[in-house]
């Protein structure tokens, strides 16, 4: 299975010439003789762009394969624009299948005869379509006899087999990259598959996606920054979801944004701040934040507010990552180099023989040339290109845990750059982390814990003077129990060692003694024999 697979994907790149996009100059001539040699794998779509032909490729091969497209079309400072432009159709149009099968599908997820029981004015016409779901428009008949206004998605019919092979290849893949690359060991490639793994399927069920984008909703209830579409979780099921449908400009959609009046700088910062807030203040951020799955209200442009949707990928962390990595911010930020590689080190991350005074030239060597500038001004393509350097010159490991945040912030990067590309990221993330590394050390943080932890110790208060007299009681009996199981621990153990000694001396007397006989020196080997079986019932009754 996982060869063809294999195969499939080599047949399908070679099929739309995207061989094209290797420079001549990097293919040896051995690479060159065999593709001349796979004649029958030629290019069948000449009449396409290469943009076009690297969209339509990603896309036949399925969903895992276009998220990496998706990806890819944020990057506008690493690909040309004509690639950009091509591939960012594969935030929200890919090719539907047929609006009847997601009827059918709806029915049968809902228990429905016909689907107008429960919705009138269903679309066949998919509103957008995805690498793993598609949308239909409908109006919700509700209790009151009101119709809402609704979308409903659906999860793409076999879809999971196909994410199941492109993940056992990519898991072999890895694999091989552990043992045979020389970084293999450091990229933990098996961990990093893994991890993906278990993101992608968690996104084919939409019973989790439902539920987080409730929790996301509940935690920017009434901000400014950021609006949750609401869910009617009694209409979802793992591959059907019911929620609002919201009307908003597409973030990419930046004429549209301008001609609205829209405040591109607010707009800008705010993305960065709705960022940093989901992560460092709930531990849950969207983690799929392409700017297919990001709108702008068209309420109040001179104060923008973003409508978030398809929360099938969230990421949490957990305290110990969270403290750490604003620390690093804010170090990093600070320009203290030395306090950010001594954090690596401290955190396992980099070897324990790393050279701290290395370690921090180094940083400063890549990180240095960037502050202070614009995001139009900045090349992130050499700075991630000389980080991956740096990284694995030093032997840095990486976290597969931190994976989904490394690409998220990936995806805000290019956000900004398309937005505001005279965004200051420094100066709009500092005050924020600054001011949450504050919260979590000194008396603020006590404080904190005091009030969280107080409703238990109320509650346990009245106890208190019976507990500690029970302790009072209790204690000296205990303390003599435990010395006593001490002791009888230290006798066995005193017992198993003369076991052992009193068997090895009755082993050394019987081979001794066989070969005393055998030399026919009979008195030696009778006292020897003696010997051994005082030994032996010795160690029997020690």
């Amino acid at each position: 299975m996982r060869i063809s697979r294999f195969y499939q994907i080599q047949k399908t790149l070679l099929q739309y010439g995207l061989d094209e996009l290797i420079p001549p100059h990097w293919q040896p001539w051995y690479a060159k003789l065999l593709r001349k040699s796979l004649f029958w794998l030629g290019n069948r779509y000449p009449q396409h762009s290469i943009g076009a032909r690297l969209r339509l490729a990603l896309q036949s091969l399925g969903p895992v394969w276009i998220k990496f497209g998706q990806m890819l079309s944020t990057r506008r400072d690493l690909l040309p624009a004509a690639l950009v432009d091509e591939l960012a159709i594969l935030q929200d149009k890919v090719e539907p299948f047929r609006g009847e099968q997601a009827k059918a599908l709806i029915e049968e997820a809902l228990n429905l005869t016909d689907i107008n029981e429960l919705f009138s004015n269903f679309a066949l016409q998919p509103l957008a379509s995805a690498s793993i779901a598609q949308v239909h428009t409908a109006q919700l008949k509700q209790d009151d006899g009101q119709l809402a206004d609704v979308v409903i998605k659906v999860i793409r019919p076999g879809i999971r087999k196909q994410i199941i092979a492109d993940l056992a290849l990519m898991d072999s893949l890895a694999v091989m990259a552990a043992r045979f690359l020389p970084d293999g060991k450091r990229l933990r490639p098996r961990e990093v598959v893994a991890e993906y793994r278990k993101t992608i399927l968690d996104e084919l069920d939409l019973q989790r996606e439902a539920a987080n984008a409730i929790q996301l909703r509940r935690n920017f209830t009434d901000s400014d920054s950021l609006y949750i579409p609401f869910v009617y979780a009694d209409h979802c099921r793992s591959n059907v979801m019911v929620m609002e449908r919201i009307y908003g400009i597409p973030v990419s959609d930046i004429p549209a944004l301008e001609a609205q009046g829209t405040n591109m700088e607010l707009l800008a910062k705010r993305g960065v701040e709705v960022f940093f807030t989901q992560v460092f203040r709930d531990s849950f951020f969207h983690a799929d934040m392409h700017p297919g799955n990001i709108f702008v209200s068209y309420d109040h442009p001179e104060n923008p507010k973003y409508i978030g949707i398809d929360c099938g990928i969230v990421g949490t962390l957990n305290a110990e990552d969270k403290r750490y990595l604003a620390e690093n911010f804010v170090a990093f930020f600070n320009r203290d180099y030395r306090k950010v590689a001594q954090l690596h080190l401290d955190s396992g991350w980099v070897p324990a023989h790393t050279k701290v005074e290395e370690f921090e030239s180094a940083i400063r060597t890549v990180c240095e040339p960037i502050f202070q500038k614009p995001l139009a001004e900045i090349s992130f393509g050499h700075v991630l290109l000389n980080l991956f350097n740096t990284a694995r010159r030093f032997e840095m490991q990486v976290q597969p845990q931190l994976v989904l945040l490394q690409k998220t912030l990936l995806y805000i990067e290019g956000l900004g750059r398309q937005l505001y590309p005279q965004l200051d990221l420094w100066k709009t993330a500092k005050p924020f982390l600054e001011n949450w590394v504050k919260q979590q050390v000194g008396l603020p943080a006590i404080w904190r814990q005091v009030k969280e932890n107080f409703p238990f110790w109320a509650e346990k208060m009245p106890q208190m003077p019976e507990l500690l007299h029970r302790y009072l009681e209790q204690g000296p009996r205990q303390q003599q129990a435990l010395l006593l199981q001490v002791q009888q621990m230290q006798h066995q153990q005193q017992q198993t060692k003369q076991q052992i000694i009193s068997a090895i001396l009755a082993a050394a007397c019987l081979i001794s003694a066989s070969i005393a006989f055998s030399i026919s020196t009979g008195w030696l080997a009778a006292t020897l024999g003696i010997l051994a079986a005082f030994f032996a019932i010795k160690a029997s009754l020690a």
